[in-house]
């Protein structure tokens, strides 16, 4: 652990963008795989551990990552990387028999062919800032996204989009707010690359839906899961608050994800439908109450999972909930004037610094258990998957402090 005497300042923008360069250095070019998109698992030394296996999430999201590194140094492989691994989504994860993206592939073969509103999220999240650092052939892809989640997913009656679905279009009963806030984020990215304002109205229907209209239901909190009128359903993987994308309990990284996108939507104020007075006051609530709630203060760091009555259901600390909190911390601190987000930022830093962020190599270790200890190959998947969280979280600490990437 580095003695605190020597702390770096965090808001340093030099900082900010040697920890990203260093995390880039970490993926790239190791991630890439020659002979399409990229390898998803590796060992925190950057061996790969299984190079069989493609993850629709994390297909989308190194593409995501290459973007921003070339905004940051404007270094044309990088830009060749994002190209490349934007060809593999629409050449190999793309599925033309159904019209759909195969959410796992085995060997270059679909092994899991469900469709999820989650992983079209980020499909649209991928081709919006590959359209952004002038891949041309990313920019008809926006369109075609939006246009297959409307078409799969939307309720005009509910306002939010449904979570899965068949191959052949079936939609389930489950319907989950964790979809709707990457299709928020996506659809803000979208607006960015296009200008075209239906992303951004959608964008701001679904965060007031699910940060006031569906919160409403659990005091002011965002519970994940509910049934198919939107009641909320308490009891969905009630024993399972560990799961990747559907864990049981309230998520303080989702609360402070949340407040970052109200915060993204304000920057768009004068496009939006209606008033924007109403975004940064709940973006303040939904932070202001994760804070004391889910800040560990024996080990520090913020925990994965609340139950309803507040006691911790999941207290390990992974990666991305600490980065998307101090991402909101920063631009909460540049937004509203208040130094206890800065002190907030700074807290979850050096937290990070201390625990999570592989100081020799780069990255970040994905989870720690709660007294900071890291687990091993026993919780899957091990190792450094992708640094999206990261990469956005530097992207916004940037903006926040006055030095944006171009």
């Amino acid at each position: 652990m580095r003695p605190a005497s020597s702390a770096p300042d965090y808001r340093d923008p030099e900082f900010l963008r040697d920890r990203m360069r260093r995390d880039i250095a970490f993926f790239h070019p190791r991630a890439i795989d020659p002979d399409g998109g990229f390898f998803h698992y590796l060992n925190d030394d950057g061996s790969v551990y299984n190079s069989a296996s493609r993850h629709l999430v994390n297909s989308t999201r190194m593409v995501f990552c290459y973007a921003l590194a070339w905004r940051l140094d404007s270094k044309e492989e990088y830009r060749a990387a994002a190209r490349h691994g934007l060809r593999f989504l629409q050449q190999q994860h793309w599925q033309p028999s159904y019209g759909g993206y195969a959410w796992v592939l085995e060997n270059g073969l679909p092994a899991d062919r469900t469709q999820h509103c989650y992983g079209l999220a980020f499909v649209l999240l991928a081709h919006a800032h590959a359209a952004r650092i002038g891949i041309s052939e990313a920019v008809d892809g926006i369109g075609a996204t939006f246009e297959l989640m409307e078409k799969l997913f939307w309720s005009e009656a509910d306002g939010l989009y449904a979570d899965e679905a068949t191959p052949e279009g079936v939609v389930s009963s489950y319907r989950g707010q964790n979809a709707n806030m990457h299709s928020c984020e996506a659809l803000i990215a979208a607006f960015e690359a296009t200008g075209e304002r239906r992303y951004l109205l959608r964008a701001e229907l679904l965060a007031h839906n699910i940060t006031v209209r569906q919160a409403a239901m659990a005091d002011g909190w965002i519970w994940e899961h509910y049934n198919a009128d939107w009641s909320i359903d308490w009891e969905y993987n009630r024993h399972d608050s560990s799961n990747m994308f559907r864990p049981w309990g309230f998520q303080p990284g989702h609360m402070t994800e949340w407040a970052k996108l109200l915060l993204l939507l304000e920057r768009h104020g004068q496009h939006l439908q209606g008033d924007a007075g109403w975004l940064l006051p709940r973006a303040r609530m939904l932070f202001d109450a994760t804070m004391p709630a889910a800040w560990d203060q024996q080990s520090g760091g913020l925990v994965y999972g609340l139950a309803p009555d507040g006691s911790v259901c999941d207290g390990d600390k992974y990666f991305w909930v600490q980065a998307e909190s101090l991402a909101t911390a920063a631009l909460l601190a540049a937004r509203s004037g208040d130094q206890a987000y800065w002190d907030s930022y700074r807290k979850l830093w050096a937290y990070s610094d201390a625990h999570l962020i592989d100081q020799e190599r780069g990255g970040w270790y994905r989870i720690l258990q709660r007294d900071n200890r890291r687990y091993g190959p026993e919780k899957p998947p091990h190792g450094k998957t992708d640094f999206y969280h990261p990469m956005g979280a530097y992207l916004e600490a940037l903006a926040a402090v006055g030095n944006p990437l171009e």
